[in-house]
């Protein structure tokens, strides 16, 4: 019997159903594409880093230095950073001037405008300005500690409860309630503050921003010093301000209201008697929102000096289009008595139908008026409004744009009430009180005190009218009183000392006071900001913080 053949096919195997316990190479394919994932990896880091020399992460830990050379080197890598980003932010927006004057501009003198947009002079000094700030005062803050040693004495517990993102601080530094001035804020806020309590006394921060503040100033124009040192000094007044409340448990009701009125009463004092005293561009603006001809502000400007007009102010209003006949025929009759000889210019104040040649009755202006201003000032505040929140706020407005909407139109709509308001409260004082004047002269029921009655005549006078149209500032959103007395302060403080120093009350800055205004506000800015940060505006404190860091 034979035996069978053996099969010439090899018998198949069986697949396994374990996991074998030896090593498999992996498919270049998948070899690449793990290359690229580090390489990626690799590439995203590297982007940090650059991202983290522009802008500044939360929680950065303050940086420990031992000797002055530390501390020269420290403070000229900061020095130089800030300058980097100070000339690229000024080119960026000069650039943005230049190519909107672009079209006005001959073709053969576009590339020489974008040029000095880039690098003119202004980026230059803005970049030194900042840049010198950064480097003076990170060199006096950390070599005062390490010439100037302080015994460490152990930290209080710590007041931030949790590491969430800044707490908004109320933009009103007036009016900001005690519960909600806890000092719970962000890691960046909490780096430094462990470092300032550890390491230095609140003088060092105040000497080393005054220093850095009066030098960096000077590299600026003299044009653009005043109102950069005004802007440091106000904000080291508000946030002054927020921590002595904080501190005694002092707190005034409606704070920013009055800081607005007695602004606007020294601004509308000055607007009229002194407006030398107020920038140009200023005066120009508040005199284009009352609505009255610029010859009839003249002629009370005039009129408050020197108890005079110029007959050509009078002859403008007699020209105009809309003026009816009962006005015309009081305007020509006091050019008639201004033009005899000795000249009469009658009551110190010009008559009313200077003021409003179209319309006969004082008590018909203050409405059309308001509906005027309203008018007026609507586009403007809706750009205010409509603007940042499109361009800061674009996920929210895009989540829920018809609730964005609705609130911004509403904040126009009070804002634009806000300023008509105010006009139209000022337009009802100038009228009023010149018929107040005349019905108190011609009574004989009350026997009052001829400098009563004659206030109403007074230059001083018209500085009650501001207080008076101020309060319309209760008609704005809440939220943004304290950003329009920030606002008004710089120009009513300037007016002031300008007009004090005008009667020999205060003395003469020279040519540094600009420099001794910016140091006394970086005094105090520093200051909060490296002892209470929480103090300062959130804007402020997260400039501060990219420019500087903790320390």
């Amino acid at each position: 019997m034979a035996s069978p053949k053996p099969s010439s096919r090899a018998p198949h195997k069986a697949a396994m159903s374990r996991t074998p316990s030896y090593i498999q190479l992996a498919p270049r394919r998948a070899m690449a594409s793990f290359e690229n994932l580090v390489a990626l990896a690799n590439h995203q880091e590297r982007l940090r880093e650059a991202r983290r020399i522009v802008w500044r992460e939360r929680g950065e830990p303050a940086v420990e230095l031992e000797d002055l050379w530390e501390c020269m080197e420290h403070a000229g890598r900061g020095g130089l950073r800030a300058a980097a980003i100070a000339f690229a932010l000024r080119a960026s927006v000069n650039l943005v001037l230049a190519t909107i004057r672009m079209g006005k501009v001959p073709k053969n003198m576009r590339l020489s405008l974008i040029q000095h947009a880039i690098f003119g002079k202004d980026s230059f000094r803005f970049a030194a300005m900042l840049g010198s700030f950064v480097t003076v005062y990170k060199a006096t803050l950390n070599a005062l500690p390490i010439l100037l040693p302080v015994n460490e004495r152990a930290s209080p517990p710590s007041p931030f409860e949790d590491e969430n993102e800044d707490i908004e601080v109320p933009p009103t530094p007036f009016e900001v309630p005690l519960s909600d001035r806890q000092p719970r804020l962000s890691l960046s806020a909490q780096a430094h503050q462990v470092w300032v309590r550890k390491k230095t006394r609140r003088w060092y921060s105040m000497f080393a921003g005054a220093l850095a503040g009066g030098l960096a100033v000077m590299f600026e124009k003299r044009s653009r010093r005043v109102v950069i040192a005004q802007q440091l000094f106000v904000r080291g007044l508000q946030g002054s301000y927020n921590a002595f409340t904080s501190k005694h448990g002092f707190h005034l009701p409606n704070g920013e209201v009055l800081m607005f009125c007695l602004c606007c009463t020294q601004i509308v004092y000055a607007l009229f008697a002194r407006p030398d005293t107020l920038p140009r561009s200023y005066t120009t603006w508040l005199t284009t929102a009352s609505g009255a001809p610029p010859s009839a502000m003249k002629m009370v400007q005039d009129m408050n000096r020197t108890g005079t007009f110029d007959i050509q102010d009078i002859n403008k209003i007699l020209d105009r289009e809309d003026l009816i006949p009962v006005n015309q025929a009081t305007l020509l009759a006091r050019r008639a008595l201004a033009t005899n000889s000795p000249p009469d210019f009658g009551p110190p104040y010009p008559p009313c139908s200077a003021v409003h040649p179209w319309v006969e009755s004082c008590t018909h202006v203050p409405l059309p008026r308001f509906f005027t201003v309203f008018k007026w000032a609507f586009p403007i505040y809706g750009a205010l409004h409509f603007v940042p929140m499109i361009l800061f706020k674009r996920h929210a407005f895009f989540k829920n744009p018809l609730q964005k909407l609705g609130r911004a139109g509403w904040a126009t709509i009070r804002s634009s009430a806000f300023l008509a308001t105010f006009i139209a409260t000022f337009q009802t004082w100038f009228c009023f009180k010149h018929y107040l004047h005349r019905t108190l002269s011609s009574q004989t029921l009350v026997k009052l005190p001829q400098k009563f009655i004659d206030f109403f005549l007074s230059k001083y006078s018209y500085g009650l009218g501001g207080l008076f149209g101020a309060l319309s500032l209760l008609v704005e959103e809440k939220r943004r009183r304290g950003e329009l007395a920030m606002y008004v302060l710089p120009k009513g403080m300037e007016s002031a000392w300008l007009t004090a120093r005008g009667k020999g009350w205060v003395f003469h800055t020279g040519q540094f006071g600009e420099m001794i205004l910016a140091a006394v506000g970086m005094s105090m800015v520093m200051s909060i900001y490296q002892n209470d940060p929480h103090h300062l505006s959130g804007l402020v404190r997260r400039i501060l913080y990219q420019f500087i860091g903790p320390n």
